[in-house]
């Protein structure tokens, strides 16, 4: 008799165990935010669709994630909702995700423009997900990466986004001779980014230190109505040389 007990002890501990680890794991949905404020009308409907059913948000900028689902979803309660900011020194709160995720949650992410993840944060929060068995979805939207390279006429077959170059000399005028050096011997288009206030002083050093040969493609405030999109050599930018202004850009070169 005392082995049927112990028997039935582990089955019902196995059984136990299985229903603990089968437990479903909640979802985890990249969102994409307009390039330009407003610009609603270049996301996808699933977009609309998924976000008016998720209520749990990693956002890069709460007040950008709120106004923006309210400019989605009319009636939609934002005090019901709750967001976790992604700080730009501390970055996100792990342990609250994997909480959400292991209590079978969809959860969202949000950068405060374009999609997350991509020169963005939320690769962090993806890598968990993904080692937590969660399923990751990603909605199509707008990247000022992608849509920069799409529309500069530069190699869109090999590509590299190096974020911001180093702020001052001669760290910078360095990096940006590696950049020209690498695009020219393996023909990869190079894209790289500066605060807005800083692009007039970006176009000037590349015009001062690449060769008159080298393309340069300034792609700015994408899918905003002033648009801006240039591609030309270094010899022929500086024949006229424009004013960039402080709107977000991209800037991109190949050898």
């Amino acid at each position: 008799m005392l082995w049927l007990i112990c028997i039935f002890g582990a089955i019902t501990k196995t059984t136990t165990v299985f229903m603990a680890s089968s437990k479903k794991v909640g979802s985890l949905y990249l969102i994409p935010l307009p390039v330009a404020e407003g610009a609603n009308h270049t996301l996808p409907a699933e977009v609309s669709v998924h976000t008016a059913r998720i209520q749990h948000y990693f956002a890069e900028n709460v007040r950008t994630a709120r106004r923006f689902l309210r400019s989605l979803h009319a009636g939609l309660v934002i005090e019901n909702l709750q967001f976790s900011e992604i700080d730009k020194h501390t970055n996100a709160d792990t342990g609250l995700l994997r909480k959400w995720l292991a209590e079978g949650l969809e959860v969202g992410v949000m950068s405060e423009a374009g999609c997350p993840a991509i020169a963005d944060p939320g690769s962090a929060l993806v890598a968990i997900a993904h080692n937590m068995g969660a399923k990751v979805v990603p909605l199509t939207g707008p990247s000022s990466i992608i849509l920069s390279v799409m529309a500069s006429g530069l190699n869109g077959q090999s590509f590299a986004f190096q974020g911001y170059l180093p702020l001052k000399d001669p760290a910078r005028a360095k990096r940006i001779r590696e950049l020209e050096a690498r695009s020219a011997a393996e023909k990869q288009t190079q894209l790289f980014i500066e605060t807005p206030y800083r692009n007039n002083a970006m176009l000037a050093d590349l015009l001062k230190i690449c060769a008159n040969r080298t393309k340069i493609c300034i792609a700015m405030d994408l899918t905003a109505p002033g648009e801006y999109i240039m591609t030309r050599t270094v010899a022929e930018w500086k024949q006229q040389i424009p004013e960039l202004g402080k709107l977000p850009a991209v800037f991109l070169m190949l050898g």
